[in-house]
């Protein structure tokens, strides 16, 4: 089956019975993906996002001219020569992942501390002085995305780095913030592609019970960029998070590689031809959030590697098509005990001031699903 057809039965099939992708990461072109780079002390825009200083095969055999090229620009080369040689039911993107700013739910935790952040101070809206429901960036925040727009340029300007042909965001504010910040106002190649990012439901953070996982609604976003997409079936206001139960990991996952799949599918071009693959939609920019970055780097088969705020990975990405059917995934969430009062301590469990016993009701209203609501969820 042809590439194209094959993508075409993918997007044709039900939720249900839908077509499987295989992902792996391909090693040997970022330093992160070398497990003797260290994630806690590597800066992204010290390091050329990571590229690796190296020969590429199309240069050797001829391919293509390498000769007074960047090492940006044969690298693009490269991925191109992947996709050239590769089966027809096999593809390569570039992924860039890009963690949110600073947020002030991140300046609330580091003030409080985790252990009395996720056992109680979490499921408030904020404080007397900030709020951190679906928290905004601090000023921090903005200088750090600012940081990763100068970058861009920087690269742009001087390596003449190919530039995302696709945007997606998270729905939650500090995500939306972040990608404004970082890629408007670019001077972009006269052939990249314009910055009009796609707002996606399941980019979100890992859904906690706490407050900062529970996004505004639908026009909120538009107001805030009414000149971005929202993607189709986007619903108005929040149906995920409830203040009572949490996304478990395995829950992540399986959003992880839903997410995963769709964006794979609106981007393969239906008009790829055999003998040559459409250099279109290869360099893939995503916004979102630690949790969510670590289990999409899961399931794309990378090692763990978590990004400090603002931070920036790339990953070259190797996607396989199969007709293999799968079902549609259930898993239930969990619920997750909290304090009503500042905790006396909650290192491995919540230990409740006065010794009294943790909850499961909400702290906030809840204005999403119904409380009764836990899971199992299903993608």
């Amino acid at each position: 089956m042809k590439f194209s057809t094959l993508v075409s039965v993918l997007a044709a099939t039900t939720a249900a019975n839908a077509a499987y992708i295989n992902y792996t990461t391909v090693t040997g072109y970022f330093f992160q993906d070398e497990p003797s780079t260290d994630p806690s002390t590597f800066v992204y825009y010290k390091e050329n996002f990571g590229l690796i200083n190296r020969t590429y095969p199309g240069e050797k055999n001829g391919g293509w001219i390498g000769h007074g090229q960047t090492q940006w620009q044969k690298f693009y080369h490269e991925v191109l020569r992947l996709n050239r040689e590769s089966p027809e039911n096999v593809q390569y993107k570039v992924f860039f992942f890009g963690r949110h700013g600073e947020g002030y739910h991140n300046a609330a935790e580091s003030f409080y501390g985790t252990p009395a952040w996720n056992c109680y101070w979490a499921e408030l809206n904020g404080n007397s002085t900030n709020t951190w429901h679906d928290a905004a960036l601090t000023a921090n925040g903005v200088a750090q995305a600012q940081i990763a727009h100068n970058f861009w340029q920087d690269l742009i300007n001087n390596q003449k780095i190919h530039t995302p042909d696709a945007y997606y965001v998270s729905p939650l504010t500090r995500c939306l913030q972040t990608a404004n910040v970082t890629f408007t106002g670019l001077d972009l190649p006269h052939s990249g592609a314009e910055f009009k990012p796609t707002v996606k439901e399941l980019l979100r953070e890992g859904i906690s019970i706490h407050t900062c996982d529970n996004r505004r609604n639908k026009t909120y976003i538009h107001d805030l960029f009414p000149e971005w997409q929202i993607e189709d079936g986007f619903a108005e206001t929040d149906e995920l998070w409830n203040g009572i139960s949490e996304e478990t990991s395995d829950a992540e996952a399986v959003r992880s590689k839903k997410v995963l799949d769709e964006i794979f599918t609106e981007l393969t071009s239906f008009e790829t031809s055999a003998c040559e693959p459409s250099p279109e939609n290869l360099f893939i920019s995503v916004t979102s959030h630690s949790g969510q970055i670590g289990s999409l780097l899961s399931v794309l088969g990378h090692r763990k590697f978590s990004l400090s705020t603002g931070a920036v990975i790339p990953v070259l990405v190797r996607a396989e098509y199969s007709e293999k059917q799968v079902a549609t995934t259930c898993l239930p969430w969990a619920v997750s005990p909290h304090c009503t009062a500042p905790p006396q301590a909650s290192v491995s469990a919540c230990v409740c001031a006065g010794g009294a016993t943790p909850v499961t009701t909400p702290l906030v209203s809840v204005t999403a699903r119904p409380p009764t609501v836990t899971g199992p969820v299903c993608y």
